[in-house]
């Protein structure tokens, strides 16, 4: 029977309770169980019901808010409409009068089927739109901007970050409003959801004229990244691994000597004594706290990499353990095996989220340490086998998604209770919502060859559209080898894109290394590879002169920078837009998948493939202005530009 319960319409057929009801501007919420409903709200946490147009008969009912509507038939089939127009269809292959499709397959919309140890298998089936494209969904190593005909896991792991908000060409924002593992597939003959465990079904879906505003609405309720600090708009200088407090030093006086402004430098991992301690090593950096002091100086931000690993020999291990702070493996006694026995903290866990920035604001923040570089935050495990572990928040086959938005939230919530403001820290996985964490997403370990290149850009576009704004990658890739004369090739065109990123950032595993260790101590900082040197002067005098060019574009740039990055607080804008982000109404934009729009004012085309000397650039309607040449170009036509080693085609909007 469908009833009004306030502003939401509700029915129950067949053992399935049905509710929908107005949440946000011109968006409808979707929620099913077999049984009670949790009352778990995830990323629409503090979204509150609004009043809707409700009208029950006998030939269904329909729900409206402002230009959304949802109706519903007698045999609960929901389809979705913007200004009249249907949008958005459950697939439903049930008997129904007005159904133009066979009801022997017997399928239903949304279907639960009982899994093993209790609660439930998920199924949601939406009919598919000819000609229809999709956006979002997070940052996947593949280089489909258009995710039509895609398969994509909704599961976090090392270079993959699943947050499940899809833009539609046809108007519609649509948020898969659960963590759990599973996966979509956008097919053409059908869309369909799956989680492998759950309570409950819940999406929510808006409409809107143009992305931006569709993204407004949808970053409303989710959330908007804080304001960027502008002390570190400019570049970031980091390496597997700085070992030493004195290797640090002397890399950012060499910045400070040749007069090249560096806004922060990274120290990576075995800083520590061991996995879980959360404290520098003593023997290789005596005085932290002069360092962060020299390094101010200079006009340098120092971060620090925090992984959420607990080594067995950790001086914290058997009280997290004890406390139950650490995340609980179904099988066996292990989580994680790098250089190390180590299990993971619970970052779900309010206490350990308290434990672990305890740990961090005393050994790190104390010596003016105010960037953390959250690695590993998926978590990273030794084998993705997700049902294997168990987190304070469920499994992790129910809520697994969420850890790394709660991880980010520990330090969030700790450096803003400390009194600090300009927060900016570094993770390598996100969900829906975490941009409200000041959290700059990278893309984790990936190769460096040029498909992987391409792979970023598409990434870097789709997690923007998810709500994502600040995203950076390692320039030239984390695992290469530099002693290729083909690397230079890359890595100019690497740094050149990475100049119009959200943040310019070097990194990498860079090697062959045979480097040997500082010591044979089986812990601590000197037992612990590193890569080859990896700053601007590195790679010869000919690519350093090209990427210092790029560094002084960029500080040039910082005002233009910073007021981008105002938009993502106050719409939710991303910083790097897709074409058609810009440009909704042009149809050639919705077709681009190799340039994108930096801000509103800058057109960037990468070279994107080797070898390449020159490239073909859409321009839209109206003047535009090569930024190295100085050329002025009539827009609405495709026009080939030079594109030497050290050039990138760019354009501004005039």
């Amino acid at each position: 029977m469908l009833v009004q319960d306030q502003n939401a319409i509700v029915f129950v057929r067949r053992g399935e309770t049905v509710r929908i009801e107005a949440v946000g501007k011109n968006a409808l919420r979707v929620r099913a169980t077999p049984e009670r409903f949790s009352g778990q709200d995830w990323a629409l946490e503090g979204a509150k019901p609004k009043k809707a147009q409700i009208e029950i008969g006998e030939g269904g009912a329909s729900i409206t808010n402002g230009r959304i509507c949802c109706t519903v038939s007698p045999l609960g089939q929901l389809r979705f409409y913007k200004d009249g127009a249907c949008i958005l269809a459950e697939y439903y292959r049930m008997y129904e009068y007005d159904s133009p499709h066979t009801p022997s397959l017997r399928l239903l919309a949304r279907e639960f089927r009982p899994a093993r140890g209790g609660d439930w298998s998920l199924k949601v089936r939406f009919e598919a739109n000819e000609g229809e494209k999709l956006f979002g969904m997070g940052q996947y190593q593949q280089d489909c901007l258009d995710l039509k005909g895609c398969m994509l896991e909704l599961a976090q792991r090392n270079s993959q970050a699943s947050v499940p908000f899809a833009l539609s060409s046809l108007g519609y924002g649509f948020l898969w409003n659960n963590p759990a593992v599973g996966q979509v597939t956008f097919a053409k003959n059908r869309t369909e959801w799956t989680s492998e465990s759950v309570k409950e079904c819940d999406y929510w879906i808006t409409v809107g004229d143009a992305p931006k505003e569709i993204v407004k609405n949808y970053t409303a309720l989710v959330g908007r990244a804080p304001a960027f600090p502008a002390n570190a708009a400019g570049l970031w200088q980091c390496k597997l691994r700085y070992r030493t407090q004195e290797e640090v030093l002397e890399v950012a006086r060499e910045y400070h000597r040749r007069g090249i402004p560096l806004d922060v430098i990274v120290i990576d991992f075995f800083h520590w004594t061991r996995q879980g301690d959360w404290k520098f090593d003593p023997v290789y950096w005596p005085d932290p706290a002069a360092m962060v002091r020299e390094l101010k100086s200079y006009g340098t931000r120092c971060m620090i990499s925090v992984w959420p690993t607990v080594d067995k020999k950790s001086e914290n291990f058997a009280a997290m353990r004890d406390a139950g702070l650490l995340v609980r493996p179904e099988r066996g006694t292990q989580c994680f095996d790098f250089l190390g026995d180590s299990y993971i903290y619970d970052a779900t866990n309010p206490e350990a989220r308290a434990f672990l920035w305890e740990k961090c604001r005393k050994n790190y923040f104390e010596d003016g340490i105010d960037m953390f570089w959250l690695d590993e935050a998926e978590p990273e495990y030794a084998v993705y086998d997700f049902d294997n572990y168990r987190y304070h928040s469920g499994t992790v086959l129910q809520t697994g998604n969420i850890y790394p938005l709660c991880h980010a939230r520990a330090f969030y919530e700790g450096q803003k209770a400390a009194g600090q403001e300009d927060i900016c820290n570094l993770i390598r996985c996100v969900w829906v919502g975490s941009q409200k964490y000041g959290v700059v997403l990278w893309s984790g370990d990936i190769l460096g060859n040029f498909q992987s290149l391409r792979d970023q850009f598409a990434a870097g576009l789709n997690v923007g559209i998810a709500g994502i704004p600040w995203w950076t990658t390692d320039i030239g890739g984390f695992f290469v080898n530099v002693k290729d004369p083909a690397h230079k090739e890359l890595l100019l065109r690497w740094f050149e894109f990475a100049t119009f990123c959200p943040v310019l950032r070097l990194h990498g595993d860079k090697g062959p290394s045979d480097i040997p260790n500082l010591d044979d101590r089986e812990w601590g900082g000197g037992f612990c590879h590193t890569g080859l040197p990896n700053e601007l002067w590195s790679y010869g005098e000919e690519v350093e002169a090209v990427l210092e060019k790029y560094v002084r574009l960029r500080v040039s740039l910082k005002p233009y920078i910073l007021e981008v990055m105002r938009e993502a607080s106050e719409n939710g804008s991303p910083v790097m837009r897709t074409m058609f982000y810009e440009f909704p109404k042009d149809k050639k934009c919705w077709q681009i998948a190799d340039q994108y729009m930096f801000g509103s004012r800058y057109l960037v085309a990468p070279v994107l493939y080797a070898g390449m000397t020159e490239r073909s650039v859409y321009l839209p309607a109206g003047r535009w202005k090569s930024l190295f040449g100085g050329e002025e170009y009539r827009g609405g036509r495709t026009v080939t530009v030079p594109a030497p080693a050290d050039v990138i085609p760019v354009f501004e909007k005039l």
